[in-house]
């Protein structure tokens, strides 16, 4: 079997079952908007189509590497270990997830489980998954989604960390303080 079938198959599969568990989820008491989430899901949604798009039959400048049979496996099974840590995230913050950066009627820092390794390990898992994908395509158009991606996921953590800094207040400071933003073990 090939490894770009299995590639679709994971992230499919991710995609599929992340907007049916959507339904999961305390109603909100307070959003951030539409407007100040503009420009993390259009950096997302450019850098989705780049990400995805087909590798196949690129040669020359496209094309920048083409990993190996075993090294295409192992990206693989990044793939799978990035997902599974963004769905242990998930399970683990409950019914407080939000698609959107919002506030919940009895929202609270959650610092346990994943969220005690980093502050965002939703983002942590799919950045994983994002640059196993990517390095699995060896594509110029893999390395730009991936671009975009991680700059979308900064650009939403830091403003959902500034909209949890107004409805928290130093509960948060002091989570921040103690706990990476995105990735396990380095200095908060």
């Amino acid at each position: 079997m090939h490894p770009g079938p299995a590639i679709a198959a994971l992230w499919l599969i991710w995609l599929v079952s992340w907007a049916l568990a959507s339904f999961w989820a305390d109603p909100v008491k307070k959003r951030a908007g539409f407007k100040a989430e503009a420009r993390y899901r259009a950096l997302w949604l450019a850098g989705t189509i780049l990400l995805f798009v087909p590798a196949h039959g690129y040669v020359g400048r496209l094309r920048l590497w083409t990993p190996t049979l075993a090294e295409a496996w192992i990206c693989v099974a990044l793939i799978a270990l990035g997902l599974a840590f963004a769905w242990w995230a998930r399970l683990h913050l409950g019914r407080l997830w939000s698609g959107t950066v919002t506030a919940k009627a009895d929202h609270r820092v959650v610092d346990t489980g994943p969220y005690g390794l980093v502050r965002h390990p939703i983002y942590t898992g799919l950045l994983l998954s994002i640059l196993a994908t990517m390095a699995a395509k060896g594509t110029v158009w893999g390395i730009a989604g991936a671009a975009l991606l991680l700059v979308g996921i900064v650009v939403k953590a830091r403003l959902e960390e500034s909209f949890l800094r107004g409805e928290l207040g130093s509960a948060y400071d002091d989570y921040a303080r103690r706990v990476p933003m995105l990735v396990p073990f380095a200095p908060a």
